[in-house]
């Protein structure tokens, strides 16, 4: 197949003169006969080469800053591979951003909160966020594009608000659960209290560059990171269940935190 391929190119430029001035070699030819024959092989692998290769480049540039040609080069294709299989950039940032958020939310699905006391379900719940937050600084650099967009291309998703219901019936019911057993003590609506969770999370690691500079400590170093989650999961069940829990949280740290989530 590959010397098929080649031998096309090869017959399309027969003049020599014309290969001569345009600058096409021979390597170049057969490296693009590899890459459409990768191509043809792997048409799914290709294309979450392309989508990996996507969130970098926005999550570094922006959406106008990014560039079609290094994406492609990142992923090994071409800019006509490219367009062919996910559209313009724009189309391309949209799929990006729809699967930053699949991925967050499917890790959730995992946490099974449902089968833990829902003082330790929150908690969980602040660990998760916190340290996958850590683990994916391109998240929120997609996030903080995206609302400077006034999520433009996130209201032309049909996926988004979709997969989010499930994850807040999820909180909804731990909630529930608190409230019934008198750990918490008032029903709290899911949204707000994730908002809060997530909020508690983002503005630190966003602006930890210009804190550590305003106060005169390095906020992300391991103790300060410890430290911060520790305030978040005193801070938050503090407010569902109206007592002080800094005992609490600090006795039971080890035991919540889920160590497969965890930023060293």
């Amino acid at each position: 197949m590959l010397a098929f391929i080649t031998r096309t190119f090869v017959l399309k430029r027969r003049a020599p003169c014309y290969v001569c001035q345009s600058g096409i070699t021979e390597q170049s030819i057969l490296a693009k006969a590899k890459r459409i024959l990768k191509w043809q092989r792997d048409p799914e692998g290709m294309r979450l080469r392309i989508l990996e290769a996507a969130k970098q480049e926005f999550a570094s540039y922006g959406l106008a800053g990014a560039r079609v040609d290094r994406i492609a080069a990142a992923a090994g294709a071409n800019k006509r591979m490219l367009y062919y299989h996910v559209g313009n950039k724009e189309d391309l940032y949209l799929e990006v951003l729809e699967g930053a958020y699949e991925k967050i939310r499917a890790e959730e699905r995992t946490l099974d909160l449902e089968h833990l006391d829902p003082p330790d379900a929150i908690a969980r719940l602040v660990d998760f966020t916190w340290n996958y937050f850590l683990r994916n600084p391109e998240f929120l650099a997609l996030l903080n594009t995206e609302n400077l967009a006034k999520a433009k291309h996130l209201k032309r998703s049909t996926k988004v608000k979709s997969m989010h219901s499930p994850f807040v019936e999820m909180i909804r019911t731990v909630v529930t659960r608190g409230v019934e057993s008198g750990d918490f003590r008032a029903a709290v609506d899911p949204v707000q209290l994730y908002i809060s969770i997530a909020a508690l999370a983002f503005f630190y690691l966003s602006n930890s560059a210009t804190l550590s500079v305003i106060f005169g400590r390095d906020l992300l170093k391991k103790d300060a990171r410890d430290e911060r989650l520790e305030h978040m999961i005193a801070l938050v069940l503090a407010a569902l269940t109206g007592k002080s829990t800094a005992v609490f949280v600090r006795a039971k740290m080890p035991a919540l935190m889920s160590v497969e989530h965890q930023v060293v």
